[in-house]
């Protein structure tokens, strides 16, 4: 088809994403959706959740672990939006009236004390920027079917946003060692993944100097006060109805979220 374009793509996934329809990968349909289409695609959903009125809170990175990238059948990691309208308050179940097929991965979540914007940032620059740092857990909720999707489809629909619930606990980054921030992901009590801070492309401030970098070259600079999620440290688990997911962290503390 040659009537393809950002706006069009940006619609569809959101039309999947208010109807809870998954759909076929776009690139499939669509060989030239490139990424810089894809990221257009992205802004372009940002300004219609706006225009509902929503609020940016931050930025998350997608597919940062190598258990992400051999899960997803891709190779590098990309970035995306977080709005007001994802954020789970503690206590508050998964959202599953939203949501197609949530699944739950442990993320490192960093929180800024001052702008940061690329080219040129590294995880050093990007950690000094850094207020503090929590323990998260995100629900993804791919808008394709059985979350195959190539790197472009995933940028186009938001790395596959869903809602995300930060812990209680907050650490000055100078007090962790977030390469060896070790996680246990608990299904129903059950251990299903475990992993460290390491698996974030390294360190997650490496994803932090990815983000300000690849932002940064679309003339976007990250905010103070945003949060950015670092990446998914484990594979995404699905969440069952009636389920419980628990992420505990060495120095982060625990989270634990009712599947709905």
């Amino acid at each position: 088809m040659d009537d393809w374009s950002a706006v069009r793509v940006a619609g569809s996934l959101l039309a999947a994403e208010r109807s809870r329809t998954a759909r076929t990968s776009i690139q499939h349909e669509w060989p030239g959706l490139s990424l810089d289409v894809a990221y257009a695609a992205q802004d372009i959903a940002l300004a219609d959740r706006r225009a509902r009125g929503e609020t940016v809170t931050g930025i998350k990175l997608g597919l940062t672990s190598r258990a992400k990238q051999k899960q997803m059948g891709v190779d590098e990691p990309s970035v995306a939006w977080l709005t007001d309208a994802m954020v789970l308050p503690a206590g508050v179940p998964v959202p599953r009236e939203r949501l197609i097929h949530p699944r739950a991965e442990p993320e490192i979540a960093f929180v800024l004390g001052r702008p940061l914007a690329g080219p040129g940032v590294t995880a050093a620059t990007a950690l000094a920027a850094v207020d503090h740092a929590m323990a998260a857990i995100e629900i993804i909720d791919s808008r394709y079917s059985g979350f195959k999707f190539t790197l472009a489809d995933a940028v186009a629909d938001n790395n596959s946003s869903g809602v995300y619930v930060t812990g209680s606990v907050i650490r000055d980054v100078a007090n962790v060692d977030f390469g060896l921030e070790a996680c246990l992901l608990e299904i129903d009590g059950d251990i299903v993944a475990t992993a460290t801070g390491s698996a974030v492309l390294g360190h997650p401030a490496e994803a932090l100097a990815f983000a300000a970098n690849t932002f940064g070259a679309r003339g976007i600079t990250l905010e103070a006060g945003w949060v950015v999620l670092t990446g998914g440290m484990t594979d995404a688990v699905p969440v069952e109805p009636g389920s419980r997911v628990a992420a505990h962290f060495t120095t982060l503390g625990s989270i634990t979220i009712a599947g709905g």
